[in-house]
């Protein structure tokens, strides 16, 4: 069958190994020195591992390969304990698997393992820090010669992490969007004038946020439902953070659309590359 798939570029991997613990399913292991996928039919083809590799050495892929079985991955899962289970059908449940999700949940009853709760605390609709808010600055600058500027926010809405944002937001048609991996703004000090002044900001860690593929779907759903005129991505220069970049390119691929995007890399000493 045709479906979507790990790929781990060998040129690019290092053998570094932070793939492996984030890969509960146990589809990778490092062999005489790089990540390989061991076996097609424990790759679910989420991309958990993707934000883990520091080389950009990780993709998805869509191909011919074996389907994924869950009940074959369960045992796995559970071996390495209650966290690892819970992280597992939270993964699943948060890209949709339902299938997925009601097998391995099966899986456990069968088995009389407890399950643990894996659900958020709120959902998007309900939890005041994902309700969808247009913010109007009510104050202006004052004289700019003054030692004591006081400088507006530029930020026009809420929320920006891309795990809580709303694809059918209203703020995101005729946007100019910004995408910015979330160690940006701390690092370079003018970030509201200089990228965010006009633009509806998304902000996620390609390394550390396990959601990687949702967020490509949630972008390609405001890519294509939304008429955006352009998309600006500010990443650092650390080679983990170059996830933020496949993320958006994905999105837009899978979109169809043609859309201007510009590209801007900030140094660890807070200068633009």
């Amino acid at each position: 069958m045709k479906r979507k798939i790990i790929d781990i570029d060998e040129k690019l991997c290092n053998g570094c190994g932070n793939c492996v613990p984030n890969c509960p399913e146990g589809a990778i292991q490092i062999i005489d020195g790089k990540a390989r996928l061991i076996s097609d039919i424990f790759c679910d083809g989420l991309g958990a591992c993707i934000g883990e590799c520091p080389l950009g050495a990780i993709k998805i892929e869509e191909r011919e390969a074996e389907e994924y079985d869950e009940t074959k991955v369960m045992p796995n899962i559970v071996k390495a304990g209650t966290n690892t289970i819970k992280a597992h059908l939270k993964h699943l449940k948060d890209h949709g698997e339902t299938k997925y999700l009601n097998e391995a949940l099966d899986y456990l009853k069968d088995n009389n393992i407890d399950i643990p709760e894996y659900e958020n605390n709120c959902s998007n609709s309900g939890c005041p820090g994902s309700r969808t808010v247009n913010i109007t600055s009510s104050f202006q600058n004052e004289n700019s010669s003054s030692e004591n500027l006081r400088l507006n926010s530029e930020l026009r809405h809420w929320p920006v992490q891309a795990q809580l944002i709303n694809p059918a937001a209203p703020y995101f048609e005729d946007s100019d969007i910004l995408v910015a991996a979330d160690c940006v703004p701390f690092t370079y000090a003018d970030f509201h004038r200089k990228f965010l002044k006009n633009k509806i900001l998304i902000v996620f860690c390609p390394k550390l946020d396990k959601t990687t593929d949702n967020y490509i779907e949630k972008l390609a759903a405001i890519f294509t439902n939304h008429n955006v005129k352009s998309v600006t991505i500010v990443r650092m220069e650390v080679p983990c953070c170059g996830g933020t970049n496949y993320i958006v390119e994905e999105a837009l691929k899978r979109s169809g659309k043609n859309i201007i995007i510009k590209e801007y890399t900030i140094s660890l000493k807070g200068e633009i590359i």
